[in-house]
């Protein structure tokens, strides 16, 4: 499973990625490979605030729909349209293709996410878990 070292991680298995005040934030390959094929991506407003833990989006994959869940608060600046045509961009490649631009409202907000490490260790929890 890969994790990349440089992001932060949520429990809930989204990923952000910090440049200044910004944050972009996908799902994880660990979300992507438990949904599946993904079939369709419902992207956030543009310009709509999001707090911690509101959903962000909705996703579809041939095997259920899951919502993905907002890691910071602030306002959603950008969304990934490309996602909309090819919503399997996330299956392909989830750590190039985000889903949301956040500008954040606290980006102290950043600091309570987990690390690579620690998101690792939740990944190999959870899968225990469903074994």
């Amino acid at each position: 499973m890969n994790i990349p070292k440089d992001l932060k991680y949520t429990k809930t298995h989204e990923w952000v990625r910090v440049e200044g005040k910004n944050a972009y934030v996908g799902i994880t390959d660990f979300a992507q490979r438990h949904l599946g094929d993904i079939v369709y991506v419902e992207l956030p407003e543009v310009g709509s605030d999001v707090e911690v833990g509101d959903a962000l989006c909705s996703i579809e994959s041939v095997k259920a729909a899951s919502d993905v869940y907002s890691p910071v608060s602030g306002k959603v600046v950008d969304a990934n349209e490309s996602l909309e045509e090819e919503p399997g961009l996330l299956n392909q490649d989830p750590y190039k293709n985000w889903i949301a631009l956040i500008e954040m409202a606290n980006p102290e907000e950043v600091d309570a996410l987990l690390d690579a490490e620690s998101y690792a260790k939740h990944c190999e929890q959870e899968k225990e878990a469903m074994a």
